[in-house]
């Protein structure tokens, strides 16, 4: 038997990338699935695929504190507990601060930090009674800020803080708190993240094929809940910004504009 057969697991954003992963690996692990998604198609494709499954689905947008009350209250409705709570849904930005309309900080900050709020709030009292786990997805932007990403950083800085707080808070209640920063990572996150304008992107300005798979992050994140870890940093260039910003914070800035800007022009 796996670890996770009938643990009953909610995961935010499961209709892309890490979030649908960890939903298939799942499921595939015995759990019991609830996941929300913004896109009631790609939610009814994912019901329809996996109808021999414990799987419900919920169109929903984090952003919005009484969808993310209504998710928590069907996930009892249909299966009674709540074992295992993954906050994944998110979404990036792409463009400089000084011509940044205000409303793309806004959105990023609303469903990056203000959904894994909103959802770990009313999941609360059911991980208490479970002695479960919450899980934040967060990034290597909350431990070294990246430009052209000034909103992504804050909001996912402030997940990291928000997450330790209350992992100190709980850890007395048996409830585990975990927050994941991968690297870059095979996903849909940069197709649509939000220009100046707060609209969608058309596409990607990175390299998906050299990056992590988003299965391969869901496996590391997997893992991490069994083994009741504190954090996780992915990939070996994660890891390596993470450790130069803390030892050579002036060099890291240096290096890391070289890498995001061409001639002055913010490329990636």
């Amino acid at each position: 038997m796996s670890f996770f057969t009938d643990k009953v697991v909610i995961v935010t954003g499961g209709t892309e990338g890490i979030g649908k992963a960890l939903v298939e690996k799942l499921l595939e692990d015995g759990a019991k699935v609830a996941t929300c998604g913004r896109n009631f198609d790609k939610l009814y494709q994912m019901q329809l695929k996996y109808s021999d499954y414990p799987f419900m689905t919920h169109k929903a947008d984090v952003s919005f504190e009484q969808d993310c009350r209504r998710l928590i209250e069907l996930t009892i409705k249909t299966y009674g507990k709540i074992d295992i709570l993954i906050n994944n849904a998110g979404i990036s930005m792409r463009a400089l601060f000084e011509e940044t309309d205000m409303d793309t900080l806004r959105n990023v900050m609303d469903v990056n930090f203000w959904g894994a709020v909103y959802c770990t709030k009313y999941a609360l009292p059911y991980l208490l009674a479970s002695k479960g786990t919450i899980v934040g997805v967060s990034s290597i932007a909350g431990y070294r800020g990246l430009p052209g990403r000034s909103g992504y950083s804050a909001s996912k800085y402030a997940l990291n803080g928000w997450l330790e707080s209350i992992r100190t808070e709980l850890k007395h209640k048996d409830v585990n708190v975990i927050w994941v920063c991968p690297g870059f990572t095979a996903s849909n996150i940069r197709n649509v993240a939000l220009n100046k304008d707060a609209k969608p992107e058309a596409e990607s300005l990175m390299d998906e094929g050299n990056m992590m798979t988003a299965e391969q992050c869901a496996s590391y994140i997997l893992r991490s809940i069994i083994k009741k870890k504190r954090n996780l940093i992915l990939t070996f260039q994660g890891k390596e910004a993470v450790w130069m910003n803390r030892l050579f914070p002036s060099w890291t800035d240096k290096l890391i504009h070289k890498f995001y800007f061409k001639n002055g022009v913010l490329t990636k």
